[in-house]
């Protein structure tokens, strides 16, 4: 078994050194995968190293609660961290956004779907206008105080919604949020690069980054059109195929087949090297993967291999992903 270890210095959370990468619920579990290859992707997962499972009361996995219940089988609860999310719970108006009813209720609803006693970390999935700071901190504060969850974090929130957080938990000696979930890749870098690096220093907030491969732009499967086992091609997900068909999209595509020939170069796959290239940034303590079968969950894991490459060489095995990424970033602000 891979024993994985975060190799950043973070002194205030243990989960920001023991988690590197995690396993994702958001569109495959329940919707895109069986529940036999579900299980069969967590398990494996589990057996090589990965220790944390992220879900969310509104994800596409009724029946995620049963291959978690296997895991918890199997495997001591102690060994591996589970996340969940709340927000978006139901269709009244009172089953949605951050308010106290809804952060305690919609966690005790979680729990009971996934046959847990508690969660280890618990994100506000956004940050909610019509919530108070103080309302949400004070829940959060309380859930954990009750046992049903370890730590809190948020998800998709602002540098500045995030300090407000935790300046109110310092006010008033309640518990502040300890890591931020955000979508992180090579075309979408601003957040975790520039805007909350001061964060990392100064109140020690970690990032869970998602989506290291674009939604599986960067694999290159949407290079000749949208296959029709693909994520673009699912209902719902109209926005995605538009993007893979926008302006923008067709210059990423353009850079994804360079980044092809960079992966190549080096001996890996477009996969494994995006996911290695995110682990790599400062404060950066899990990347989220998504996967829909073990054979990518394998390939996927095979970037460890990568990120030790890129320590050992002194960061210079990434030169050319940067050269290539900076330009476009650069045509990008441009235009």
């Amino acid at each position: 078994m891979i024993h994985l270890v975060f190799f950043h210095s973070f002194e205030k959370v243990w989960f920001h050194r023991s988690v590197f990468l995690s396993t994702g619920t958001w569109v495959t579990f329940g919707s895109q995968i069986s529940d036999e290859m579900a299980e069969s992707v967590m398990t494996i997962a589990y057996e090589n190293g990965v220790n944390l499972f992220d879900t969310a009361e509104v994800y596409a996995c009724p029946h995620y609660n049963n291959h978690l219940f296997s895991l918890k089988m199997c495997f001591r609860r102690s060994s591996y961290v589970v996340t969940t999310k709340i927000y978006w719970g139901g269709q009244a108006e009172t089953e949605r956004g951050l308010s106290r009813k809804h952060i305690i209720e919609g966690l005790r609803g979680s729990l009971s779907r996934l046959q847990l006693d508690y969660v280890d970390i618990v994100f506000a999935n956004r940050n909610d206008v019509n919530s108070p700071m103080e309302e949400v901190v004070r829940a959060m504060t309380f859930v954990i105080n009750q046992g049903m969850a370890m730590y809190w974090g948020t998800s998709r929130w602002s540098a500045m919604e995030i300090m407000e957080a935790y300046s109110v938990a310092r006010q008033f000696n309640l518990i502040p949020p300890v890591c931020e979930q955000a979508e992180y890749h090579y075309f979408q870098r601003d957040k975790v690069e520039v805007q909350l690096p001061e964060l990392y220093h100064k109140i020690g907030v970690g990032a869970m980054t998602w989506s290291p491969l674009a939604c599986g732009l960067i694999t290159g499967k949407y290079s000749d059109g949208v296959p029709d086992c693909s994520r673009a091609a699912i209902k719902g997900y109209q926005w995605l195929k538009e993007r893979v068909f926008s302006e923008e999209g067709r210059r990423q595509l353009a850079k994804i087949k360079e980044l092809h020939l960079v992966a190549d170069r080096l001996g890996c796959t477009a996969a494994q090297l995006a996911i290695a290239w995110c682990l790599r940034s400062e404060g950066v303590s899990s990347v989220l993967l998504g996967v829909s079968n073990t054979d990518q969950l394998l390939e996927n894991l095979g970037a460890l291999r990568q990120q030790q490459i890129y320590l050992k060489t002194r960061h210079t095995s990434f030169k050319s992903v940067h050269s290539v990424v900076t330009l476009t970033i650069f045509q990008r602000q441009q235009k």
